[in-house]
């Protein structure tokens, strides 16, 4: 298929609207001094949309540098829209490279396709990456990344692999996941080994399942390596048991997102709040409030330990210990920002880092002992 027809956002009428404004956007003098802090290098330990690190890592894409000083963070539709055209002529060229390198035809008259990869790159600490992982990243041709795979597992990419930014953020999507698929299947189909990278596990709350469902209806061989899920790290991490014998005898995983950016989230079932249970919400921060309030009139208890911890398991960790009632007020006061992970359930205070003076009223400890 010809990647100018499966994208249309990449289509190169675009490129009207890439005037000498937009390429004027992308000159980068590495010397300018970065006044937004998200574009300052080493201000996130994740890919921001527009920050220097992501620029850098994908310079491959432009014809010329490219330029963060000029960057207006409200404009991101536009600036969206100058990006794709400005990354096309290279993306073709690339196709071009894989094509004549193998051949759109092997064997037996067959083409020859490459093999996709949705690889789990855990919640960001390098060093919770699984060997296969590493495996395949190093065997790679293309890696399409998210926001939420670190800055310090891409520093592992070697070789001649192509890194190409894909994440989505609240308000900028620098590809739909229509685009996102589009991609993968154009250079699989010229024999190319592509990688997804995902933060945290392919598979949870990656949307791993549409582009493995997607490629495979289009006869695309699809290879899942598993990732460390944010849950499991943070919660190791902060010496959390996400069960525990006659505390949690389950967990649950649930989205905090909300349609269209709303601030009540999806579903929050009866069955949610039940205070034998651990809960663990991911991308929870801005539905918070309503989240706690549905909890607490489904019955769970307005005192069980709760923690949000934002970008888990990476130097740039912080962390807030309450109780559920108090749990908003305690994030907002301490600013945390996205990505943060809420964690609800008697095994909050387990943990060794929660406050030695609220133990006494939680009765989980008198549970423990007896155990």
């Amino acid at each position: 298929m010809n990647l100018v027809k499966q994208l249309p956002s990449l289509h190169t009428s675009h490129s009207s609207t890439c005037s000498k404004k937009s390429h004027h956007i992308f000159n980068l003098h590495i010397s300018c001094s970065f006044s937004n802090n998200n574009s300052a290098p080493s201000s996130s330990p994740f890919t921001e949309k527009h920050s220097y690190e992501r620029y850098q890592r994908d310079s491959w894409l432009y014809n010329k540098p490219t330029s963060l000083c000029s960057i207006q963070p409200d404009n991101s539709t536009s600036i969206r829209e100058n990006d794709i055209a400005l990354q096309l002529p290279e993306l073709k060229k690339l196709l071009q490279l894989f094509r004549s390198k193998r051949g759109d035809e092997g064997r037996n008259g067959k083409r020859q396709l490459g093999n996709v990869f949705l690889v789990g790159t855990g919640p960001g600490d390098p060093e919770l990456l699984t060997l296969k992982a590493m495996r395949v990243i190093e065997s790679a041709d293309l890696l399409l990344y998210d926001r939420l795979v670190s800055n310090d597992v891409l520093e592992l990419v070697k070789g001649d692999a192509r890194l190409l930014y894909v994440g989505k953020t609240t308000g900028y999507h620098s590809r739909t996941q229509e685009e996102i698929h589009e991609l993968l299947l154009s250079f699989a189909e010229v024999g190319a080994t592509v990688v997804r990278l995902k933060g945290g596990d392919p598979l949870v709350f990656g949307r791993g399942g549409e582009e493995m469902d997607f490629l495979q209806q289009q006869g695309i061989q699809v290879k899942v390596i598993p990732g460390i899920t944010a849950a499991s790290g943070i919660a190791a991490e902060l010496g959390i048991p996400l069960t525990h014998r006659g505390v949690a005898n389950s967990v649950r995983f649930l989205t905090g997102h909300s349609r269209k950016g709303g601030t009540d989230p999806l579903f929050v079932a009866e069955h949610a709040a039940d205070p034998d249970s651990t809960l663990v919400v991911y991308m929870g921060l801005s539905t918070l409030p309503a989240l706690a309030q549905k909890l607490m009139l489904n019955g769970l208890p307005f005192n069980i330990p709760a923690v949000a911890v934002e970008r888990g398991t990476t130097p740039q960790q912080r962390m807030v210990f309450a109780e559920l009632k108090d749990l908003m007020d305690e994030v907002t006061s301490a600013g945390l920002v996205s990505p943060t992970l809420i964690i609800i359930g008697k095994v909050v205070a387990l943990s060794p880092f929660w406050p030695e003076s609220s133990k006494e009223a939680i009765p989980i400890l008198e549970t423990r002992q007896s155990t």
